[in-house]
């Protein structure tokens, strides 16, 4: 057993044990079949000479491991305070005198802090580059850019409006028809070399396009073959990016921004920010993985346990935002539950492994946070978020959990310094 395991028996006898028993047996005579008695009116002696008194065991155990944990809360309240993990639960004896369950407590485990101050840990200096800025700019002139009919030859980037039809040994496939599609060359969207191949037609041109579907294409029985399309063109178009004139930043519609200059200054500002924010994150990624290569600690296969299952759940939860469920994901990716948590294995011993150091740290510092502190960031988060405040410590899970947040924030702080 590791060493942050601790096993305490919990015994249900005398009278708690016949009261779960009795319970099992109102349940199950609801359906028992014995003779002369409709179905629930037989006495329990007669129950229990037909069926015996073990067959109440089972279920008597489920109302009887609540009373045993409220027993184990109750008896061994110092255990349970320094719990990291639900306590393991399981059935050790049974007879008709007494259920005797073995809980298994992991408690918090032993943390040996190395080197953690003056790592040596530079962050990284940031600035918005000219390119960046135009590119970032002429993304945003893309956004209201209009195609515009044009006269002459497809060129790349033009809009082609077609009609094709695919064609495989001479007979057409599903799926390999359409008309009116709006095609943008060079965009990748068809088969390598159809667009290529439009380069040059004008309106109303006809042209046999060939092409050779990729091994790998998601259509079994066109994998590598060899197609003919037959493509008529209706439409030219071409992309008409807008000039950064007055009627550009009135579509633009940001306040303060009239002139290319503020433009640039703006966005400049904006690439700056983001750029800010990762160096800060990867920086503090930096600061804890170089600290926690100096601490030794048995993470319990308990807390692992539970952290992937909550990295799951939040799994689960990104992927309904995007339409998909976890079981759709499994059945896409050809895997399971447990493959996924085999995946994400060594991110969740890496979560816990800081969590628990920045805890250790924090103890090593003697940080404490009192009611009158965390109140004060209870309400200003309050505010940040324009939450009543009573709704925000319930939401965020009451002013322990405010003051265990500040405590690890105070704990990276020494990190950085």
């Amino acid at each position: 057993m590791a060493k942050s395991e601790k096993e305490i028996e919990i015994e249900i006898v005398g009278k708690e044990w016949e009261e779960a028993l009795d319970k099992a047996f109102k349940k199950a005579n609801r359906n028992a079949k014995i003779d002369g008695f409709r179905p629930g009116k037989a006495p329990k002696d007669v129950f229990i000479k037909k069926y015996g008194k073990q067959s109440l065991y089972m279920d008597a155990a489920d109302s009887a491991a609540d009373m045993a944990y409220q027993k184990l809360l109750k008896e061994h309240a110092d255990d349970v305070k320094e719990l990291v993990a639900r306590p393991d639960i399981a059935l050790k004896d049974v007879n008709d005198e007494k259920i005797v369950f073995l809980f298994t407590l992991t408690t918090r485990p032993e943390v040996k802090l190395g080197k953690y101050k003056g790592l040596g840990i530079k962050k990284d200096e940031v600035k918005a580059e000219t390119e960046e800025i135009e590119d970032a700019i002429y993304h945003m002139r893309e956004r209201y850019a209009e195609d515009v009919i044009k006269e002459g030859k497809i060129e790349n980037g033009d809009i082609a409006v077609i009609d094709f039809e695919g064609f495989v040994d001479d007979k057409a496939f599903d799926g390999g028809k359409s008309e009116n599609y709006s095609l943008k060359i060079g965009s990748g969207t068809f088969i390598p070399g159809f667009e290529e191949q439009l380069v040059g037609l004008k309106s109303g041109d006809k042209k046999d396009v060939k092409v050779t579907f990729p091994e790998d294409y998601h259509a079994e029985d066109l994998k590598g073959k060899e197609a003919i399309f037959k493509v008529t063109v209706h439409e030219v178009k071409e992309v008409k990016i807008p000039e950064l004139d007055k009627d550009f930043f009135d579509d633009l519609g940001m306040e303060g921004i009239n002139t290319k200059e503020e433009l640039e200054a703006q966005v400049s500002e904006n690439i700056l920010a983001r750029k800010e924010m990762e160096a800060e994150n990867k920086y503090l990624d930096d600061l804890l993985e170089a600290a926690a290569k100096n601490v030794k600690v048995d993470v319990p296969e308990a807390m692992i346990n539970e952290e992937l299952d909550r990295m799951v759940q939040q799994y689960a939860d990104h992927l309904k935002m995007q339409g998909i469920t976890i079981e759709q994901f499994y059945q896409f990716t050809n895997s399971d539950e447990q493959a996924l948590k085999d995946q994400m294995r060594p991110e969740a011993i890496k979560r816990i492994t800081y969590r628990l150091m920045l805890e250790e740290i924090a103890k090593e510092e003697k940080i404490e946070i009192d009611d009158k502190e965390a109140k004060e960031e209870a309400k200003k988060l309050a505010e940040k978020y324009q939450m009543k405040e009573d709704e925000f410590l319930s939401a965020f899970g009451g002013l322990d959990i405010v003051k265990y947040d500040m405590r690890m924030r105070q704990a990276m702080e020494i990190l950085k310094k």
